[in-house]
């Protein structure tokens, strides 16, 4: 496991790409389970915990205690991932599972900002000039043009709840790339950040009546594929990758999921955006290329002289 974990920490890029790819189905088994938002995030942390546990024992034996504060950090990690993943789930919900991962990856507009404001990483100006770009795409998303037209339940709710999900995922991106600063062990962070967001799912769920913490099957089935295929493996792929990129880069890195998710939802749930919002989402992964090309060249300048 060692070697393998090594070997992906060498090619960040490719590893968090991996990860992006993985977390694609995420939105996909959530839709699959229907089951309430709080109880798809309290399952999906639950059945991921044992073997991260594992993988979090296996890391301290070998390289001893983390250094103080990181558990902390993790855990203000999780509470971020919670907010979320319920906030998400509801915009699933509401304008789809495509849709509404399109919408959550709106972080990556917001990461770099944030990351200038508490890391001092200053954006470039095309980063500037992708945040009206990715705003157009969410109007584009929400139904508001060509209204009786937008796939959803409620697009414009939706809209809403992935925005506050953009919001919650820039802060887990870059609390938890500070809990992840021993690279050697990616899997005693992410163990503390999804109990604490275990936790939190539990403690916001249940005032709002969304909490069953004995769904049927097969819905059972999808939250377990959830729990060990996203929360373990993706996260595990992307925690590797994150404390050895740029805070920008990782955001961008991460979009792969909603183009995934937008695909998957078409083809395994048979959504139907509207003409609309499917150029919404244009705009968005325009707005984000606007932001990758840039920074692509900047990061391998910086990284060239360490190759090989």
């Amino acid at each position: 496991m060692r070697s393998i974990l090594r070997g992906l920490g060498n090619r960040p890029i490719l590893t968090g790409v991996l990860g992006a790819l993985t977390i694609a189905f995420s939105a996909i088994f959530v839709r699959l389970a229907d089951v309430s938002p709080a109880t798809a995030a309290i399952f999906r942390c639950a059945y991921a915990l044992p073997p991260l546990a594992l993988l979090a024992w296996y890391e301290q034996r070998r390289y001893g205690p983390r250094a103080a504060g990181q558990a902390r950090l993790a855990w203000i990690a999780g509470a971020f991932f919670a907010v979320d993943l319920v906030l998400w789930h509801h915009s699933i919900e509401e304008v789809g599972a495509g849709l509404g991962t399109v919408l959550g990856n709106t972080q990556v507009v917001i990461v770099p900002i944030a990351a200038w404001l508490m890391l001092g990483e200053r954006p470039s100006a095309r980063v500037a000039a992708s945040v009206p770009v990715v705003l157009i795409g969410v109007v584009l998303i929400s139904g508001v043009i060509g209204a009786g037209e937008a796939y959803g339940r409620n697009p414009v709710l939706g809209v809403l709840f992935g925005v506050g999900t953009g919001i919650a995922y820039a802060g887990f991106l870059l609390v938890q790339r500070r809990a992840n600063a021993d690279h050697r062990r990616p899997a005693g962070p992410l163990f503390d950040a999804t109990l604490s967001a275990a936790v939190c799912s539990l403690v916001i769920g249940l005032p709002l009546g969304e909490v069953d913490l004995v769904p049927s099957w097969p819905a059972h089935g999808w939250l377990v594929l959830l729990g060990l295929l996203v929360q373990v493996v993706g996260w595990l792929l992307i925690s590797l990758s994150l404390p050895r990129l740029p805070a920008a880069v990782t955001s961008v890195v991460l979009t792969i999921q909603p183009v995934g998710s937008v695909l998957l939802g078409i083809w395994i749930l048979a959504e139907a955006p509207s003409p609309l919002q499917l150029i919404g989402v244009l705009f968005i992964l325009a707005g984000l290329l606007m932001t990758t090309l840039r920074l692509r060249r900047s990061w391998m300048r910086r990284a060239q002289p360490e190759v090989g």
